[in-house]
């Protein structure tokens, strides 16, 4: 779980206090988890706010509640503060928030990100093109969209039917079918014309 420093409490507790809900506290999460473009995330949180599956945390003044799907990318971190000329800086340390450390009961969408960013994107690279999960819709059916090189690639058929999809579903049992939603008529950078 994620650490939160005394002098971090210290803040975040005076901080809370200037707000206008005397039952407020701290949400921490990750978005995109596992991926390049993780981002850790402090929010306020109402009482009520909170998901249902959210670990609360107290601590003196307030409570952090912890996303739950996020608990494993949060293992090892921290929230610090440190006093400066300018009045001081929060910063959060989440070394696993990138690192691809997805169990097999994780979410689906970070097992699909999981195989994207650590498999398929790599390879993609070398042409320019990257692939990203939009969303899955149906409980099974991953909406992915290309990007770089491979929008408006002639190959892209090929990529997603031979690369893509086979490694997807190879990998995830549970994934039934991969979507494609590049409107690949947008062929300006495309690295097949």
């Amino acid at each position: 779980m994620i650490e939160i420093s005394a002098t971090a409490q210290a803040y975040l507790r005076d901080l809370l206090a200037k707000q206008d809900h005397a039952d407020i506290g701290i949400r921490v999460f990750v978005t995109q988890p596992g991926t390049a473009q993780a981002e850790t995330c402090i929010a306020y949180c109402r009482q009520g706010e909170e998901q249902t599956d959210d670990v609360p945390v107290p601590y003196e003044g307030f409570t952090a509640w912890i996303e739950k799907r996020s608990e494993p990318y949060l293992e090892g971190g921290m929230v610090d503060f440190q006093d400066d000329r300018m009045g001081g800086q929060l910063t959060i340390k989440a070394p696993n928030a990138r690192v691809p450390s997805v169990r097999a009961d994780a979410p689906l969408e970070d097992r699909i990100n999981y195989v994207l960013y650590n498999e398929i994107n790599p390879g993609l690279a070398s042409h320019g093109g990257q692939v990203t999960l939009i969303e899955v819709v149906d409980g099974n059916t991953a909406v992915l969209q290309f990007g770089g090189g491979c929008q408006g690639c002639s190959a892209v058929d090929i990529t997603l039917k031979q690369g893509v999809e086979r490694s997807l579903l190879a990998q995830i049992p549970e994934l039934v079918a991969i979507r494609d939603s590049t409107d690949h008529s947008v062929r300006e950078h495309a690295y097949f014309q």
